[in-house]
């Protein structure tokens, strides 16, 4: 956090009062209760705990918890019970004062919110993965009791997202990386559109800044021609709207950076090549909340009168509402240039809450009551994710980003209830989420009157009846059909009950076959039979030995033996050499060179090879954006920047990472290249001889397959670097009859 202490100069002390002025103000001009007196007092306390203290970047430290303050008030929409807790929030952390403290001087609920930004101030993650899921349960239980703590916690990483160029490198990606893996998902459940945006854009831009300021710049240069496309699509439509006697305001809203470049990235198309590039909203101004509907139909139609509608893709938002409380008429129509353009139609009390989410609700309170009461349901489930007996923290994370991030569809009950859920939820999702019972008994499902299994995929709209019988057990095999956190949390629950006698007796059939055969009962021999079994951990292997499904026999036995043989310091110790008395000093243990994870870590190869090594799960090559995993062993491991492996490292072991600089011409990294065309005789033979002979290069694998006149081809070559992939491809399109060829990634090509 600080540097020095160094006191402030008086021009210090002039923008800190600069800046506390515009937190102020901003308040004032609110329609929260005007309690600046607490607010005053809080500033001062602050000030003077956090006194000579200074952040990374030289600034006065107290300059940041005036800014969370100010976006928790301005960006967010929260009153002066906040901005106190927003200005104190590091108080306890850095200082010497204690949430008594706190407490004596500012009261409960002050310091309540304090204390609960205390308690996830290390940020979500740990260094182990077992404390991530700890201190992330914290958040979530804190979330639970009073949801501006998570409110608040937003307002400080969007400052710190904001400020991030001053931090090193590796704790860049780190902190990029929780950002993009769970706060950006959790922005988007809290309805917080416009940080979720900023902060996947600041995240991108640490992640990948070439890409990022190729896009930016791409964006500004073609900005005239899309005004003026933008002008000509919006200016029938404006008039229109004035003859229909609105009062209103249209404007273009470009995509974010973020989401252009996932669109390329999941479609392999260049910037050129992304149509949707921006969307017409139109906010108009309405008093009487009853109207607000009738008022975007009436637009609706108007539009539909001047463009082609596209009929798939209208989403009534307004009728029901997302779950994160979004609301907005959304149609799609063929624009002058031959392109598609969304139109977002909503009321300005719907864009606020667009913008700021549950946050907005508020500005129609007076005061600061029950401000949390539109989470109550949102809130449920994340306490029924809590409870869940599964220990693995990646896994727990995973579950949860199912509930975060997914797109929604609503279904209907018999009876007419409305129940959203995530895409691709099926059946059996709904009837977990409508009751644990009705999950565990499910035999199918009547889909719009139709006989379903339970394993049928809903879309948005359908009417859902789940069919029971009491015959009917859980089976592990469900987890496939299952799209929700709640539903998987309460089928494993379920398993775990039923099959909980067959564990218990397996258990004492392991130990008592240990017993007899007098091998040790240890972690390396559970993990040598759940190897030799083919089973993921303890309580399946006990679990098929108590169903004997699975016998232990002398072969085992035998295989156990020799196993818990080899794996004994006498045997370690013959096998090095060292005799039968000679132990293996501490200072003799081969030790690597430890490695500065403040410095850019350089990849190359030397005469003993190469200095780092790569996963198969995206086998990245020179050129591209990668970042270090430093393992047990010491070992740079490198994995591409795009690869959901390094997702999950960077927020699971953010101390881990290092950054890297590629700095070798080696040709021996393999390159995964997809083709496909149009089929004709010889254009197999063609292609082969154009790369290994023309091209020099050495093919180590390659599949073909023809379709109806179509061929698809995987081809995977050794290649020294990114820009010898760009030119092959770019040869490959040369020849008569290939419409593609990209280089894919193993994880996408495996996904």
């Amino acid at each position: 956090m600080d540097t020095a202490v160094q006191f402030t100069t008086p021009e210090e002390d002039q923008m800190i009062e600069n800046a506390f002025r515009e937190v102020l103000d901003g308040y004032l001009a609110s329609n929260h209760r005007k309690k600046v007196e607490i607010i005053e007092r809080a500033f001062q306390f602050a000030k003077e705990a956090h006194k000579g203290i200074r952040r990374r970047s030289g600034e006065p430290y107290i300059l940041h918890p005036i800014a969370v303050a100010k976006i928790a008030s301005q960006e967010i929409g929260l009153g002066s019970t906040s901005i106190c807790a927003a200005l104190l929030h590091d108080v306890v952390e850095d200082t010497e004062y204690t949430v008594e403290d706190i407490e004596r001087h500012f009261g409960p609920k002050i310091a309540q919110l304090v204390a609960g930004l205390t308690k996830i101030s290390g940020g979500i993650f740990g260094d182990k993965a077992s404390l991530q899921a700890e201190n992330f349960r914290k958040l979530l239980l804190t979330m639970s009791e009073d949801i501006r703590v998570v409110l608040i916690k937003m307002a400080d990483r969007l400052h710190n997202m904001r400020t991030l160029g001053s931090m090193a490198p590796n704790k860049q990606h780190k902190i990029a990386g929780e950002t993009l893996y769970i706060y950006a998902p959790l922005a988007h459940r809290l309805g917080l559109f416009a940080i979720k945006t900023e902060l996947e854009d600041l995240a991108f831009k640490y992640e990948h800044p070439i890409a990022y300021e190729q896009i930016s710049r791409q964006i500004e240069e073609t900005d005239p021609h899309r005004q003026e496309v933008y002008t000509h699509f919006a200016t029938p439509i404006n008039k229109m709207l004035d003859e229909m006697g609105l009062k209103y305001e249209s404007k273009a809203r470009v995509k974010s950076v973020y989401s252009i470049w996932k669109k390329m990235e999941a479609k392999h198309i260049p910037f050129s090549e992304v149509y949707d590039l921006y969307a017409m909203r139109i906010i108009f101004d309405c008093d009487d909340p009853a109207q607000e509907k009738k008022i975007c139909w009436n637009i609706y139609s108007a539009i539909t009168d001047l463009y082609k509608l596209h009929p798939e893709r209208t989403r009534d938002w307004v009728s029901t509402p997302k779950a994160n409380g979004y609301q907005a008429l959304h149609l799609t129509v063929m624009g002058p240039d031959g392109n598609w353009i969304e139109v977002q139609i909503r009321s300005r009390h719907m864009d606020e809450i667009a913008e700021k989410g549950f946050a907005a609700h508020w500005k129609y309170k007076i005061g600061e009551g029950d401000e949390e009461s539109e989470l109550t349901i949102w809130l449920k489930t994340i306490k029924d994710i809590l409870d869940d007996p599964e220990p693995s923290a990646i896994d727990f994370l995973d579950t949860l980003k199912l509930n975060l991030f997914a797109s929604e569809i609503i279904v209907f009950t018999p009876s007419g209830e409305l129940i959203t859920l995530p895409a691709n939820s099926s059946v059996l999702d709904v009837a977990f989420n409508l009751h644990t019972d009705l999950g565990t008994h499910c035999i199918a499902g009547k889909v719009n009157h139709k006989l379903v299994p339970l394993s049928t995929v809903l879309k948005s709209g359908d009417q859902v009846e789940v069919l029971t019988s009491q015959q009917q057990q859980p089976q592990a095999e469900w987890m496939g059909f299952l799209a929700t956190a709640k539903a998987k949390t309460r089928l494993r629950r379920a398993l775990l009950k039923t099959r909980q006698p067959a564990i218990t007796k397996g258990k004492e059939m392991l130990d008592q076959f240990l017993k007899d055969n007098s091998i040790e009962d240890s972690n390396f021999i559970q993990t040598k039979l759940m190897g030799m079994f083919h089973v993921l951990n303890l309580d399946e292997l006990c679990c098929q030995l108590g169903n004997e499904e699975i016998v232990l026999n002398e072969y085992v036995a035998k295989q156990l033996r020799r196993a818990a043989e080899k794996n004994s310091p006498s045997f370690l110790k013959k096998i090095l050499g060292l005799g039968k008395t000679k132990t293996l000093p501490e200072a003799e243990e081969p030790k690597l060179p430890p490695i500065n994870m403040k410095e850019t870590y350089v990849l190359k190869y030397g005469e003993k090879g190469g200095n780092f090594k790569t996963e198969d799960c995206c086998s990245p090559i020179p050129g591209d954006e990668v970042l270090g995993f430093v393992n047990d062993n010491n070992e740079v491991v490198v994995h591409s920047l795009t690869c959901p492996r390094a997702m999950m490292l960077k927020s699971s072991y953010g101390p881990r990472i290092v950054n890297t600089r590629w700095e070798t011409e080696d040709g021996r990294f393999m390159a995964h290249i997809h083709i496909e065309g149009i089929d004709r005789h010889g254009i197999l033979q063609e292609l082969t001889q154009m790369i290994s002979h023309h091209l020099n290069m050495d093919i180590r694998k390659l599949d073909i397959e023809a379709h109806d006149e179509v061929f698809g081809c995987e081809l995977w070559v050794r290649v020294a670097d990114t820009k010898v992939v760009e030119d092959l491809c770019t040869k490959l399109k040369k020849v008569p009859g290939v419409e593609k060829a990209l280089r894919i990634l193993d994880w996408e090509h495996n996904s």
